[in-house]
């Protein structure tokens, strides 16, 4: 690996050409990022590059750091190496980053999903000849239902709630998730009120012209009494919390690809479980990699072993890369950054 285009390091993923660091969990001088969930872009870094639709959450999580942007498709070179950004379907802003040199490509993932969801910018397959790819749901159990028909269950749940005297609370992470929920939402129901970490987000999103429903941010003094039949979009932490027992009487629901898993919305002590991911499902993960057309593949986050098992089984030359990303956990709001769990 010491000639490779990239490489890997205890800092991130390296590419000596150029000296830069994609998505590094240690401070280095120069980090090129994939998209802003925490475990991705992360404090500390001497300067970094981004989509320019990533930039404005970094700058609201990161606070003023020294950060160039470039548009999607849009080639920079760095010490003789080309990079450019293209669309990841994850969050808003994110992106795969494509690495070239004397006609070697690589394509490092960052977090992904293959199916439109209305949000986010549409994932785009890029050619390459190695692919570093996540695997968070890289088992065949992980199969995301239509998004059509999750958001109908979504409402009905709401409706049946707000019929029973009742707020229906549900978890989603504070970037990319919870706005993509509040986008399926049927405003006619009732009103809709968002955790601050949420409604920090939306904000920022908002201000880069992102479409959201009208939403009303909890503060220290909201109580249910005062918005019946409301539905509340808080993260994870949240849920079971003396925050979310303001709201009295309540339905706790969970939005994630884990809800596919039994038992899990269980073990979260959630009412109901909506399976609904930012990330690509075992069919997404497997036409992604088809689509790059790459014969390497590196896996990092989620089922390595057992993903890089069937990828070898397939004819790929795979391997495992050790990082610090975190995909979509189930017990934390990693994805949600440093202030989702704050108190209002």
């Amino acid at each position: 690996m010491a000639d490779a285009l990239l490489t890997f390091t205890d800092r991130g993923i390296h590419c000596p050409r150029a000296d830069v660091y994609i998505d590094p969990w240690r401070p280095v001088d120069r980090a090129l990022i994939t998209h802003g969930h925490a475990d991705h872009a992360r404090d500390g870094m001497g300067r970094y590059l981004a989509t320019e639709a990533a930039a404005p959450v970094m700058r609201h999580r990161l606070g003023d750091i020294v950060l160039e942007t470039v548009p999607y498709g849009k080639t920079v070179e760095i010490g003789g190496v080309a990079f450019s950004f293209h669309p990841a379907g994850h969050v808003p802003g994110s992106a795969q980053i494509r690495v070239a040199h004397r006609g070697e490509v690589w394509v490092v993932s960052g977090d992904y999903k293959v199916a439109p969801d209305g949000f986010s910018e549409p994932f785009e397959p890029v050619r390459c000849h190695a692919f570093i790819t996540e695997c968070t749901f890289g088992l065949p159990v992980f199969r995301w239902e239509d998004q059509a028909r999750v958001a109908a269950d979504l409402n009905a749940w709401w409706r049946r709630c707000a019929g029973e005297g009742r707020a229906a609370i549900l978890g989603a992470y504070a970037l990319g998730k919870a706005q993509r929920v509040l986008s399926m939402l049927d405003p006619a129901i009732g009103p809709i009120l968002t955790h601050g970490a949420v409604e920090n987000t939306n904000k920022v999103l908002r201000a880069q012209g992102l479409t959201l429903p009208d939403t009303i941010r909890v503060t220290p003094e909201t109580r249910g009494a005062d918005h019946p039949g409301a539905l509340v979009v808080a993260p994870p932490a949240a849920l079971g919390t003396p925050w979310a027992r303001r709201f009295g009487p309540a339905s706790s629901g969970f939005a994630s690809g884990w809800m596919a898993m039994r038992g899990v919305r269980r073990r979260r002590g959630a009412d109901r479980g909506f399976v609904l991911s930012d990330h690509a499902d075992w069919a997404g993960l497997n036409a992604a990699i088809a689509e790059t057309g790459a014969e390497r593949i590196f896996v990092t986050h989620g089922y390595t072993a057992i993903f890089r098992r069937w990828l070898a089984e397939q004819g790929y030359d795979a391997a495992i890369v050790e990082t610090a990303y975190e995909g979509e956990s189930l017990d934390t709001d990693t994805e949600a950054g440093p202030d989702a769990e704050s108190p209002a």
